[in-house]
């Protein structure tokens, strides 16, 4: 094999785990990131954010970001911080949430830095020059990066912005799928099809689980809200504050309005989600048909009567003296930082209250744990029994699951030399490298940290 014509692909994240994405390739005269993500779990500021980047980030010429999630984009500003200074590449969406996203992760970075008594992972001018470098473009455009090599983003369906970063190099396609969305999505387009790849960097997060169907998501979500109701007791929601969270206002509103369940207050307690939902509500034409006719029939998705949304502090507080029954949504999805962790110390131990996990939990996190079957747990060194009903629903993840992921390699099985599964535990991401093997008889792998193959 001739070395020298080859692109050289490098994992150094999202390699054995759910988070910390980063992926370097490399041609003759050009180095290529695609994203740059936080490494999450046990804390919300994982000490491996803190190490050193593998590579030079002043030797990087180009960085591609599938999408907003913080595992994707979290580490940009250290990259810009230690020395970083190329071109930046996202559809309009990504960077228009990630610019919320990355200064909002401050307020929680700094919390658990002078918790640690450690230095900022990253300060706020760092963020804006990595907004400074950043260039948007739109779905389907094509972006010249030397003589041999062109990239275009694709839609993933994920969340809003959300893309695929499709490599052509002479004839040659490889491509990263980022975060692929679990369509039909009650709000976005479906993931697009991909038919021509020679080599498929593909996400594992429910590589070895498959969700509820629709039908059964939307019972479980009314019945925990009936019973909470019946109980007296509050509906605490950890939920990702990026699509997540609108498409359960979405499903809210559609019971709510239709008298499917009682109107009790549900409080959206998470300010970056409250500024995410209203992007949302800007960016209708990157919704599927159904949501678009919904909307221009007049139909506010994401309001319903009783909702209230909790920007500030204050308000925050004021909704533990609401009376229940009540439904509180608030970040974060893995009960690792934010405001669900103060509304967990209060009702976790209420036998009346219900926990609904709606998401993946990383191991090592506060979800995590209860999800698994923790007695108890500890939230701000406090020593918290777990009472209330723990309701886990993953039919609302934003991720395909074993069947539609091994659904998506198939459509470009006849041309596909290799699989290269990523960001899933070891059991996932081997579960489906076995089941792509077995199923399509297609090379796959789950390659481990710092492992390179040449393309």
């Amino acid at each position: 094999m001739n070395k020298e014509n080859k692109l050289k692909l490098t994992f150094y994240g999202g390699v054995g785990e759910v988070t910390g994405a980063n992926y370097l390739l490399e041609d003759k005269d050009i180095k290529i990131l695609v994203d740059c993500g936080l490494f999450q779990g046990g804390s919300f500021d994982d000490i491996r954010n803190r190490e050193p980047f593998p590579y030079n980030p002043s030797d990087i010429d180009i960085l591609f970001v599938t999408h907003a999630h913080l595992d994707h984009i979290g580490r940009i500003p250290k990259l810009v911080k230690d020395g970083f200074s190329g071109v930046i590449y996202s559809t309009p969406s990504t960077k228009e949430i990630s610019e919320i996203s990355l200064i909002d992760s401050l307020g929680i970075l700094s919390k658990e830095a002078k918790k640690k008594g450690v230095p900022l992972l990253y300060e706020k001018k760092d963020a804006l020059k990595a907004f400074s470098l950043w260039k948007t473009i739109p779905y389907k455009t094509s972006i010249k990066i030397n003589n041999e090599l062109n990239a275009v983003f694709k839609d993933a369906g994920h969340i809003l912005g959300s893309a695929m970063v499709e490599f052509s190099r002479k004839g040659e396609k490889i491509v990263f799928t980022g975060d692929l969305g679990n369509s039909p999505s009650p709000l976005l387009k479906d993931t697009e099809k991909i038919y021509d790849a020679y080599y498929l960097i593909i996400e594992s997060v429910y590589g070895d689980k498959n969700h509820e169907s629709a039908e059964s998501r939307i019972d479980i979500l009314k019945n925990a809200i009936e019973n909470t109701i019946k109980k007296g007791g509050a509906l605490l929601i950890p939920a990702f504050s990026i699509e997540r969270t609108q498409v359960l206002l979405y499903e809210i509103n559609n019971l709510v309005e239709s008298g499917v369940i009682p109107s009790v207050p549900v409080f959206l307690d998470s300010p970056f989600a409250i500024k995410v939902t209203k992007i949302y509500k800007d960016k209708i034409n990157n919704f599927n048909k159904g949501a678009r006719e919904e909307i221009n029939s007049g139909d506010d998705i994401f309001d319903f009567p009783q909702l209230k949304f909790t920007e500030n502090h204050k308000d925050s507080l004021k909704i533990a003296n609401m009376p229940n029954p009540k439904i509180i949504i608030a970040g974060s999805g893995m009960s690792n930082g934010g405001r669900i962790l103060s509304h967990e110390k209060r009702h976790l131990s209420d036998p009346n209250s219900a926990l609904l996990i709606v998401g993946f939990q990383a191991s090592g996190s506060i979800g995590r744990m209860i999800q698994d079957g923790a007695k108890e747990v500890l939230i701000d060194n406090e020593h918290i029994p777990v009472r209330a009903s723990i309701i886990n629903l993953q039919g609302f993840s934003s991720h395909k699951d074993s069947d539609n992921l091994l659904d998506f390699v198939s459509d470009t099985s006849n041309t596909v030399k290799k699989v290269f599964v990523v960001m899933g535990e070891p059991k996932s991401a081997l579960f489906l490298v076995q089941k792509i093997r077995d199923c399509l008889n297609v090379n796959a792998i789950a390659p481990n940290l710092g492992e390179s193959s040449f393309l």
